[in-house]
């Protein structure tokens, strides 16, 4: 939606599927039936005095104001790139680890903001599964390349991430102590992401327990794969229409491309250069010499920056890979992103 990072749609993402049908759908209900919410309030005064443990379970899980709901909807769909890269299991996991991890630090946290400043917030910190999401900001920070879209006021710029941004910083302010749950969701973030005091190894899900949601309920969220026709907005006029479709035509054919001559050298051929760039057609013809390239007659390839290269290999995929889709992509990184993601 407002991160160009992956396929639109939530294809291979079934876990986010759910995240977004499920307790949105329950947040609405709640709003029609008010004299249900009491069960799901986030009470952590409750929790000290009277033991209820089942509201850190049913107080972090819905939202009961509508906002809050929205905004975590819209996050959870930009950062479900995250499952399509890690996987349901791994994503899973981060999510619970981070929701476990954040319950910890909203007790230290509430404790603090009343010994040193006087500040009660037990019973005031909002529903929902929001510190999971917050955390979420910690990989996208770290991994996700941040790409130039467009120059404001000189200096300021627009980047792919900075609507994603914007949408965080509205749910942090849209209530009174809401910060002490994003804090503590950024903090569960660093902690897991960074695998602070071997959390990996505790806070998962087994393969036993994912092999079982696997088949079960993965149909049900699961969702098939968009089609390659792009969005045009309404209001375009015929020009814009053209060259947006031109643009999407000439990114598949890229595409399509990259992939034949990825697949030739998982067969063990060599990549045939000269029909990823027209450019090359007309320069000398290559020969070929026990499987080698001759290095007097051979093409000089492509220059692919060092910088992008490691922004690729920082987000898990291998220089090889990295240097093809680069190269493929006349080194566009957010195209080279698209493909990695998407294969």
């Amino acid at each position: 939606m407002f991160c160009s990072t992956g396929s639109s749609g939530l294809y291979k993402a079934p876990l986010s599927k759910s995240l977004l049908l499920v307790p949105s759908s329950l947040s609405l209900l709640l709003a029609l039936l008010p004299h249900c919410q009491r069960f799901f309030l986030y009470d952590l005064q409750a929790v000290k005095d009277d033991f209820q443990i089942w509201r850190l379970i049913c107080g972090r899980i819905i939202c009961l104001d509508l906002k809050d709901t929205f905004c975590s909807s819209l996050l959870i769909y930009n950062f479900r790139i995250f499952e399509r890269r890690y996987g349901s299991r791994k994503f899973a996991s981060f999510l619970l680890g981070s929701w476990v991890l954040s319950a910890l630090i909203d007790l230290i946290l509430v404790e603090t903001a009343w010994y040193c400043f006087g500040i009660s917030a037990s019973r005031n910190l909002p529903s929902g599964f929001l510190a999971p999401v917050f955390a979420l900001f910690v990989p996208f920070y770290c991994s996700i390349p941040r790409v130039q879209v467009a120059h404001i006021l000189g200096p300021l710029s627009i980047t792919n991430k900075t609507l994603i941004y914007i949408l965080g910083l509205q749910l942090f302010t849209s209530g009174s102590y809401i910060w002490i749950v994003a804090i503590s969701g950024l903090i569960s973030g660093i902690c897991y992401n960074g695998n602070i005091l071997q959390v990996h190894q505790v806070l998962y899900i087994p393969s036993w327990i994912a092999k079982f949601f696997s088949w079960t309920l993965e149909p049900i969220f699961s969702s098939s794969e968009p089609t390659t026709e792009a969005r045009i907005g309404m209001g375009a006029t015929v020009d814009i229409q053209r060259q947006q479709r031109m643009e999407v035509l000439d990114r598949q054919l890229m595409l399509s491309q990259f992939t034949q001559a990825r697949r030739q050298r998982q067969q063990g051929g060599m990549i045939n250069w000269n029909r990823l760039f027209p450019p090359l057609r007309q320069r000398q013809n290559v020969n070929y010499r026990d499987g080698q390239q001759s290095e007097q007659q051979a093409s000089p390839p492509l220059e692919v920056s060092e910088e992008q290269v490691a922004r690729l290999m920082e987000m898990g995929f291998s220089r090889g890979d990295a240097l093809e889709a680069l190269r493929a992509s006349n080194n566009d990184l957010n195209v080279a992103t698209n493909f990695l993601l998407q294969h």
